[in-house]
Protein backbone atom coordinates (compact mmCIF):
# COMPACT_ATOMS: atom_id res chain seq x y z
CA UNK A 1 0.00 0.00 0.00
CA UNK A 2 1.86 3.67 -1.16
CA UNK A 3 1.64 6.69 1.22
CA UNK A 4 -1.02 8.17 -1.18
CA UNK A 5 -2.91 5.43 -0.28
CA UNK A 6 -2.72 5.34 3.40
CA UNK A 7 -3.30 9.36 3.31
CA UNK A 8 -6.10 8.87 1.29
CA UNK A 9 -7.27 6.80 3.91
CA UNK A 10 -6.46 8.67 6.99
CA UNK A 11 -8.35 11.66 5.72
CA UNK A 12 -11.28 9.31 4.93
CA UNK A 13 -11.63 8.19 8.33
CA UNK A 14 -10.72 11.72 9.73
CA UNK A 15 -13.88 13.05 7.57
CA UNK A 16 -15.57 10.32 8.51
CA UNK A 17 -15.24 10.28 12.63
CA UNK A 18 -15.95 14.12 12.11
CA UNK A 19 -19.41 13.18 10.85
CA UNK A 20 -20.04 10.93 13.51
CA UNK A 21 -19.14 12.94 15.84
CA UNK A 22 -21.33 16.08 14.49
CA UNK A 23 -24.40 13.26 14.27
CA UNK A 24 -23.86 12.41 17.91
CA UNK A 25 -23.61 15.73 19.35
CA UNK A 26 -26.52 17.26 16.95
CA UNK A 27 -28.65 13.46 17.97
CA UNK A 28 -27.86 14.49 22.14
CA UNK A 29 -29.59 18.08 21.65
CA UNK A 30 -32.86 16.90 20.76
CA UNK A 31 -33.75 15.28 23.73
CA UNK A 32 -32.35 18.87 25.54
CA UNK A 33 -34.52 20.76 22.95
CA UNK A 34 -37.55 18.83 24.18
CA UNK A 35 -37.46 18.97 27.96
CA UNK A 36 -35.97 22.58 28.19
CA UNK A 37 -38.99 23.87 26.26
CA UNK A 38 -41.02 21.52 28.66
CA UNK A 39 -40.00 21.88 31.85
CA UNK A 40 -38.23 25.45 31.82
CA UNK A 41 -40.79 27.90 31.29
CA UNK A 42 -43.47 26.57 33.12
CA UNK A 43 -41.18 26.21 36.22
CA UNK A 44 -38.22 28.74 36.01
CA UNK A 45 -40.54 31.12 33.83
CA UNK A 46 -37.71 31.46 31.33
CA UNK A 47 -37.85 31.58 27.63
CA UNK A 48 -37.71 28.49 25.28
CA UNK A 49 -35.07 27.60 23.26
CA UNK A 50 -34.42 26.82 19.67
CA UNK A 51 -32.51 23.72 18.64
CA UNK A 52 -29.63 25.08 17.89
CA UNK A 53 -29.38 26.86 21.16
CA UNK A 54 -30.13 23.33 23.23
CA UNK A 55 -26.88 22.17 20.57
CA UNK A 56 -25.00 24.98 22.16
CA UNK A 57 -26.45 23.96 25.87
CA UNK A 58 -24.84 20.37 25.51
CA UNK A 59 -21.60 21.15 23.61
CA UNK A 60 -21.42 23.72 26.42
CA UNK A 61 -22.29 21.15 29.19
CA UNK A 62 -19.68 18.90 27.73
CA UNK A 63 -16.91 21.15 27.84
CA UNK A 64 -17.77 22.27 31.44
CA UNK A 65 -18.07 18.62 32.52
CA UNK A 66 -16.25 16.37 30.79
CA UNK A 67 -14.59 13.72 32.63
CA UNK A 68 -10.64 15.03 31.71
CA UNK A 69 -9.60 10.96 31.88
CA UNK A 70 -10.36 8.26 33.85
CA UNK A 71 -7.34 7.22 36.31
CA UNK A 72 -7.44 4.37 38.56
CA UNK A 73 -4.78 5.96 40.91
CA UNK A 74 -6.44 6.38 44.19
CA UNK A 75 -5.16 9.25 47.02
CA UNK A 76 -4.48 7.41 49.50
Amino acid sequence: MGWLTKLVLGVGIGILAIIIVAVVSLVAAIPTYFLWNWLMPTIFSIKTVTFWQAWGIVFLTGILFKNAGSSNKSDD
